[in-house]
């Protein structure tokens, strides 16, 4: 007769009436940041194979930014009576700091599908693969941040003393991406439809967010402006950079929506995490 450690009958048991749902939540998000190291080896993992026999890599990504800052500074300065040396520091800002947004909130919708191999084979928290989406992206951006110290060398344009507050901008809009690729990553599991209305709704908003052009053109109508997410999360980033700071109604409206989006996303982890292996 072998002799040896008895587990106990709870270890395999599992109340169907009682899921625990917000503790297992709890716990994939505890394991999952502890397992950061993960998620930042597959995300440099991704960028390598993306960019596979290319000589630059990800700075194509930069040298189209680049071009686009150009084209669209010398045409859009004519086209709204703007200097050059005023407008080119604003546009090249807003250019950067929205092609992250978008291409976060694009590759948030498949942040759980992009991982399917993994979440059917291993048992790793789901929340590494939110966060290997956010790092994947952050990498990717960080390619062409230097830009905006060039335009603003090449212009002579100094940020004042709020410029730190950009990174706590840099922090929300960090946060928001990370319960974007939770919320959006599992939803366009399930309705794979989701995504490409997603990718129309981004079409959109970049020409209702003021991108090309700036608030102070919509005169009294600026006022409504924080009402748009995305210009209130860019705005935290390009205020301090390049208007002085940023109004504090944007930032509240920052906060808002991060907490909102943050509440909406981890409620919706914990009542269908059960569910994500068999959607994707």
């Amino acid at each position: 007769m072998l002799a040896g450690p008895i587990l106990a009958p709870e270890t395999y048991a599992f109340d169907a009436a009682s899921p625990r749902r917000v503790e297992l939540a709890r716990t994939d998000l505890r394991d999952g940041f502890a397992s950061w190291r993960l998620a930042w080896a597959l995300a440099r993992l991704d960028l390598r194979n993306r960019y596979r026999g290319s000589v630059i890599g990800p700075f194509w990504m930069t040298l189209s930014t680049a071009l686009m800052i150009m084209g669209l500074g010398l045409l859009y300065s004519r086209l709204l009576g703007l200097s050059l040396t005023d407008y080119l520091p604003h546009l090249t800002v807003s250019l950067v700091v929205w092609n992250v947004i978008a291409a976060m909130v694009t590759d948030a919708c498949i942040a759980m599908t992009y991982a399917e191999g993994v979440i059917r084979q291993l048992r790793v928290p789901f929340t590494v693969h939110a966060l290997r989406s956010v790092f994947r992206n952050a990498l990717t951006a960080a390619h062409s941040l230097p830009l905006i110290l060039v335009i603003f060398a090449l212009f002579g344009h100094l940020p004042g003393p709020e410029a730190p507050l950009a990174i706590l901008g840099l922090a929300l809009l960090l946060a928001n991406a990370f319960f974007a690729s939770i919320l959006l990553g599992m939803i366009c599991a399930r309705f794979r439809d989701v995504g490409p209305i997603v990718a129309n709704i981004m079409q959109l908003s970049f020409f209702l967010t003021p991108i090309l052009w700036k608030p102070e053109l919509l005169k009294e109508l600026a006022v409504w402006l924080p009402l748009n997410p995305f210009y209130a999360v860019l705005e935290t980033i390009r205020g301090p950079l390049v208007e002085g700071g940023g109004a504090p109604l944007v930032w509240l409206a920052a906060v808002i929506y991060t907490v909102v989006l943050g509440a909406v996303s981890i409620a919706f982890f914990a009542r269908f995490r059960g569910r994500l292996a068999f959607w994707v």
